[in-house]
């Protein structure tokens, strides 16, 4: 191995670190900033305690690991109950406690009711069309029903 790596190793991390970095910016994706973060950190352990490049990248290896857990931590999505309950995106579920009334009668316990500038298939007791009914439950694009 060239002298001239064995005197700069330190530096050398530190320049890796730099370009992860960069890379980062340029194609993001927030995985490349940990592996730039554990080479710069590298590169000051390597200049600190003078290791070989064979230390050096097995201590790379564990900052590596090490940042690549502790980014996922910090950057995990958190739970997406608030969009759930809400309903946000999910239409049928927005509409489940809501009456309305039958767009047609109901035959063989299926019909469809009106909901704003849409109609919906709805499962439920036979009724005459112009009865209210009130959705108890959403199975697929169905609305399960019963008597308002």
């Amino acid at each position: 191995m060239p002298d001239w790596l064995a005197t700069h190793n330190g530096w050398l991390w530190a320049i890796l670190g730099l370009l992860l970095i960069g890379g980062e910016m340029l194609a993001p994706g927030v995985f490349l900033i940990w592996l730039g973060l554990a080479a710069l950190i590298t590169g000051a352990v390597v200049g600190i305690f003078g290791l070989g490049w064979q230390a050096a990248c097995i201590v790379f290896a564990v900052f590596a690991i090490a940042c690549v857990a502790v980014g996922r931590l910090l950057t995990r999505r958190k739970s997406e109950e608030p969009d759930a309950a809400t309903g946000l995106n999910d239409r049928g579920r927005q509409l489940i406690g809501k009456v309305f009334r039958l767009e047609t009668t109901m035959a063989g316990g299926e019909g469809r009711v009106r909901v704003g500038d849409s109609s919906w298939r709805i499962v439920g007791p036979e009724l005459l069309a112009g009865a209210e009914v009130k959705v108890v439950r959403v199975e697929g694009s169905t609305l399960v029903v019963e008597k308002a």
